[in-house]
């Protein structure tokens, strides 16, 4: 049982001012889910080098961002080479330690060099194209110009679910626009962020950056606390919960100047109409409802079927939920669905399903805590539920009483509601304090257009689940899922802030009414 997972090319470290800091110890341990007793990474954390690393990362900020951003551009393409070639360690090691089954760790895993291309598109709708500078005559005599600068030292703190692909989706485009960086992985996945300090740090030194332009600490609520209120930061990249999303808010209240970009999870709902075409609905919300057993944030967790099909809907969904293949993530042949990230995560779903049942909910798939997986010794796998409630409500006062509140659950449990119309339909799937995404089935063309415009969500499909984004869209939500600081794409727009100059070319300054000069002053 090794604490240094085959993936990394050191023990299990900090990564400060381009230099790796062993961290002897166990204080912080992450493991396999499908195998707890299997030890993915082990160390102590340092508090005191939250300081060290934005130290360096404002010690580096000054070369870094006077760099030619040609450099900077050929740093991010040698990184780009890098998670090509070592894609296989990358999913490998988001598998064994997220518990992702091994075909969709490889998806992460692949589609890290692609935020590069992303992130470096010029074309009329690429991401680049939006903070490009630019002239404009203003007078006859004086040249507007807007420029973009860097906010300075980034603080990225990443989420367990996508360990990879969320950090890395904060730090290219911050990278290429001049910040440094200071990265807090989850708790959960420090192994995972220390790959990725491995990678960038290889890729800057390939063309002789500063030390200290990426820097990695690892632990759990102290250096993240620390961290998100530190004086010397500039901006704040986090993925997470609302809770945390707002006490990071609460603690940044008289740092108005400080960039802080929210990512917070959703209670995300999919109206199928009687019209849909209901292999297509049925297959998409399955397969958003318990991709990455529940534990995405765009997942499929409400669902308002109408009523003329519901019987055919409800019972398709639960076939396909009681018979998605679940097991190691490692398995072949390939499994759907492996572990939970922890137990507890796993009996927050269960407790979450009895608690929809005792509140009115009708349990037509219960959960269950599967314990006898297949080369999951021990592993916190457990089987999608699917619940039908009597309708969707805004309130948050606990299943207990309302088996349609509006609680987000990090697992694979969908509910479900029947209506009678749209109206009734997406009046309860915007009844909901958060606001990431929502889906329609239909093939009402204009019924798709008038969801379009309906929907309170960031992320709005029409004939596609919840769950899954496009990196050449943008990527966040309205209400407590974010703060109108969208990713993916638009992630560029977080990372530097337009400066406006007007030049001056002529010494003809006007005189205006009611002043006195006379040239003879300064003569």
């Amino acid at each position: 049982m090794s604490a240094q997972h085959e993936s990394l090319k050191h023990k299990p470290s900090d990564l400060i001012a381009g230099e790796f800091r062993e961290l002897s110890g166990n204080a912080l341990q992450s493991h396999n889910p499908a195998r707890p007793s299997e030890i993915i990474w082990s160390g102590t954390p340092q508090l005191a080098h939250v300081d060290e690393a934005v130290r360096a990362a404002r010690a580096a900020l000054p070369a870094w961002s006077q760099t030619p951003i040609e450099k900077r551009i050929e740093a991010l393409r040698a990184y780009q080479e890098l998670c090509a070639a070592r894609v296989d360690d990358i999913a490998a090691l988001i598998r064994d330690e997220v518990g992702k089954a091994h075909w969709e760790s490889k998806q992460e895993a692949g589609i890290l060099g692609g935020k590069v291309d992303i992130t470096l598109d010029d074309s009329a709708t690429g991401a680049f194209s939006r903070v490009q500078g630019f002239d404009l005559k203003l007078t006859e005599t004086r040249r507007g110009l807007c420029r973009f600068r860097p906010h300075g030292v980034m603080a990225v703190i990443g989420p367990f679910n996508f360990p990879a692909h969320l950090p890395n989706g904060h730090i290219v485009p911050a990278l290429l626009l001049g910040n440094t960086i200071v990265m807090k992985p989850s708790d959960k996945t420090p192994a995972v962020g220390q790959l990725i300090g491995e990678l960038f740090q290889e890729a800057l030194d390939s063309i002789g950056a500063p030390k200290g332009v990426v820097n990695v600490v690892q632990g759990a609520t102290e250096p993240s606390v620390a961290l998100t209120t530190h004086e010397d930061i500039d901006g704040i990249l986090f993925t997470g919960s609302w809770p945390v999303g707002r006490k990071i808010l609460e603690a940044n209240l008289d740092r108005p100047g400080r960039i802080v970009a929210l990512e917070l999870g959703g209670s995300n709902p999919a109206i199928v109409m009687d019209d849909a075409d209901l292999r297509q609905a049925v297959l998409e919300c399955g397969r958003a409802s318990f991709n990455t057993t529940g534990q995405r944030c765009t997942c499929t967790r409400r669902i308002l079927v109408h009523e003329k099909i519901a019987d055919r809907f409800l019972d398709a969904l639960v076939k396909i939920g009681a018979g998605v293949s679940i097991g190691a993530p490692d398995a072949d042949p390939p499994v759907f669905m492996g572990p939970l990230i922890r137990d507890d995560a796993r009996q927050a779903a269960l407790q979450f399903a009895d608690d929809l049942g005792r509140a009115g909910g009708d349990v037509l798939l219960a959960p269950k805590a599967l314990n006898d997986v297949p080369n999951g010794e021990g592993g916190h796998f457990i089987s999608p539920g699917v619940i039908r409630v009597d309708r969707f409500t805004k309130s948050d006062a606990g299943p207990g009483r309302d088996a349609g509140c509006d609680i987000e659950i990090f697992g694979p449990v969908v509910r479900v509601a029947v209506v009678s119309s749209y109206d009734d339909a997406i009046k309860q799937a915007n009844a909901t304090r958060y606001g990431l995404a929502s889906s329609i089935f239909t093939q009402n063309k204009d019924l798709a257009n008038r969801f379009l415009v309906d929907a309170k969500a960031g992320c709005v499909n029409v004939n596609a689940g919840t769950a899954g984004a496009s990196g050449k869209l943008p990527f966040g939500g309205l209400g407590i899922s974010g703060n109108h600081r969208p990713a993916g794409a638009f992630s560029v727009d977080y990372c530097a802030y337009p400066v406006a100059s007007m030049v001056e070319e002529s010494g003809a300054a006007a005189v205006s009414p009611g002043m006195a000069f006379e040239d003879s002053w300064v003569d």
